[in-house]
């Protein structure tokens, strides 16, 4: 079997399960995005995901996102969005190429991003990150920050706040995790009517995220397979 093959049948396989999430939700199809996570593997792997339909891609490290997404440029109408922990130092380089940060996790995040968007001359796309259970030391503001950091986003100027992000904690379930993100955001919208994206669920609990009420899953190892240990 190709590698174009392999893709192929991947992406059959996690297109029926986002159907079937979103019927057993009584959901459209169309209410959740797929956002492929291409980090660790080849530009190549990114263009037969492009052929196959898909538009938006994810990437967690500045320095190999960069280097792809110049490499790829030649593929339009493809939205790049950064979904690791960034460090402030790194804001000027990632608005480069990143058409969203996922991540935005304090407020000195988003005034660099800010800073550096505005160098830019173009407004960028972010989503807050939050930490459902409170343990910010693996990325994400606790929920009693969300207003504060929510507010410096929509005040900047040079950032526009799309909604929130979380990764499920393995000290929760994930249903319990993305009910909370869905509240989140659901209080976000009242302020802030751009912040309308709700990003959870991955590989192994789309199904519980899309159920409450995600509008974005981030899929790796369904997609591409089990992740390479190294970039190549």
């Amino acid at each position: 079997m190709s590698r174009e093959e392999e893709l192929a049948a991947n992406l059959a396989e996690v297109e029926e399960r986002i159907a079937q999430a979103c019927l057993a939700a009584g959901r459209e199809r169309s209410e959740v995005m797929l956002l492929a996570v291409t980090k660790t593997w080849p530009a190549s792997d990114v263009e037969i995901l492009y052929r196959l339909g898909l538009r938006h891609f994810a990437e967690n490290r500045d320095q190999e996102a960069g280097a792809k997404a110049a490499q790829l440029r030649h593929l339009e109408g493809v939205r790049w969005h950064m979904v690791g922990r960034l460090q402030r130092n790194k804001a000027k380089s990632v608005v480069e190429w990143a058409d969203q940060v996922d991540s935005v996790d304090s407020v000195r995040l988003a005034e660099a991003l800010a800073k550096a968007a505005h160098s830019r001359g173009r407004a960028l796309d972010v989503l807050l990150q939050v930490s459902i259970d409170g343990d910010t030391s693996r990325g994400g503001c606790a929920v009693g920050d969300v207003p504060e950091l929510a507010g410096a986003i929509t005040r900047s100027g040079d950032l526009i706040l799309r909604g929130a992000m979380t990764v499920a904690p393995l000290t929760m379930k994930p249903a319990q995790a993305f009910e909370a993100l869905a509240s989140v955001v659901s209080g976000l919208r009242d302020d802030h009517p751009t912040a309308t994206a709700v990003s959870a669920g991955m590989s192994n609990d789309l199904e519980d995220a899309i159920s409450h009420g995600s509008t974005c899953v981030r899929v790796g190892t369904a997609l591409l397979g089990s992740r390479r240990l190294t970039s190549p």
